[in-house]
């Protein structure tokens, strides 16, 4: 819509993860390369972390990409972890192209194991890509880690890469994945972009989409507020920018101004945050037992308290009973005393 108004030849903000427009930080190259070294040099499992935005697929998508060119290299692409073990074995056996009609776990591991030593004999490399990996349950991690024994004594044979958001870290940091966690050869961290990096990042897009002027489209302090609003987060630059040139254009206005970027921020409320409610936990054995203690001494209460209240009308009762008693001898004595006066003869 507003590509010819701009001289634009392509959308430079689209959402999606194009290879072409990756802005190599020092972080992202660094990412980048320690992806492609664990997966050329056989290292085995590789863990790639960064917060939702950060250009992690981006970063896969590169290296997909650079490994398709290449003849030796087959890969199993997963970006689903919301699986069950069996699934996830299934996943991978279709993906890499073998016949997965089996549901046995043990015949899915087996088939695995064939395929991946078959190409190892031929100096081929076989590689398991697992996407949004913080969704992967504790048990497809442990199947993961299995499938790491997969070795020579000089190498690993399956080539494994887990990207996700900082919950992986915390997975892979629970004392139950110890095993797993050990077996790392590299882990990478993807940071959100500085000030500068933002800047970088959006005028280095114009002129890849064919701008001719870009710093005249988005003055600096209109990458300012980009940068204020987004915190460096490349998904929520692409956002904002990209509707900030549809507002733009809507109003025939040849640069960006900073007004436009705060109402795009003010649309998607960005900055706002809602409380979030902490999940309930399930009760563990030492909540169960406080409990039980709790009932137990509620319990001892109420019977004391019962002991109390029939103790006071036992002792009513024995008094109202001794209280008739003596209105009752009372009233004897006085109608006796009455008699004897009766009787009495008159001098």
């Amino acid at each position: 819509m507003y590509k010819a108004f701009y001289s634009l030849k392509r959308h430079p903000f689209e959402i999606t993860p194009d290879p072409s427009f990756l802005f190599p930080t020092g972080k992202h190259n660094e990412a980048l390369a320690a992806l492609y070294y664990g997966v050329r040099r056989h290292k085995g499992f590789v863990v790639l972390t960064g917060e939702v935005g950060t250009g992690k697929t981006l970063l896969l998508r590169c290296l997909l990409q650079s490994l398709r060119q290449s003849k030796d290299v087959a890969y199993a692409y997963i970006f689903n972890g919301r699986l069950t073990p069996v699934e996830f074995l299934q996943y991978i056996v279709s993906d890499l192209g073998l016949p997965g009609t089996s549901k046995n776990k043990g015949e899915l591991l087996l088939q695995i194991a064939h395929y991946v030593i078959s190409r190892s004999q031929k100096h081929l490399t076989t590689v398991l890509v697992v996407d949004e990996a913080h969704h992967l349950s504790s048990e497809i991690l442990e199947e993961i880690r299995l499938l790491t024994n997969l070795e020579t004594a000089d190498e690993k044979l399956l080539q494994i890469l887990l990207v996700g958001q900082p919950e992986l870290d915390e997975k892979l940091d629970s004392p139950g994945l110890r095993q797993l966690k050990q077996r790392i050869a590299h882990r990478s961290h993807l940071v959100p972009l500085d000030s500068e990096e933002t800047k970088g990042y959006i005028l280095r897009r114009l002129h890849l989409a064919g701008s001719p002027y870009p710093a005249a489209l988005f003055p600096p302090e209109t990458i300012a507020a980009v940068y204020q609003h987004s915190q460096g987060l490349p998904r929520l630059i692409n956002t904002i920018c990209e509707n900030a040139l549809i507002a733009a254009y809507s109003r025939q206005m040849r640069s960006v101004s900073p007004d436009i970027i705060d109402d795009i921020a003010t649309d998607f409320r960005l900055g706002v945050q809602t409380a979030e409610v902490e999940p309930k936990k399930a009760p563990d054995e030492l909540d169960v037992r406080k409990a039980a203690q709790t009932l137990l001494e509620i319990y001892s209460r109420l019977q004391a308290e019962q002991t109390r209240e029939e103790g006071l009308k036992t002792r009513t009762e024995q008094a109202r009973e001794e209280a008739l008693k003596a209105r009752a001898e009372q009233v004897r004595e006085e109608a006796l005393k009455t008699r004897m006066r009766v009787r009495v003869p008159e001098s």
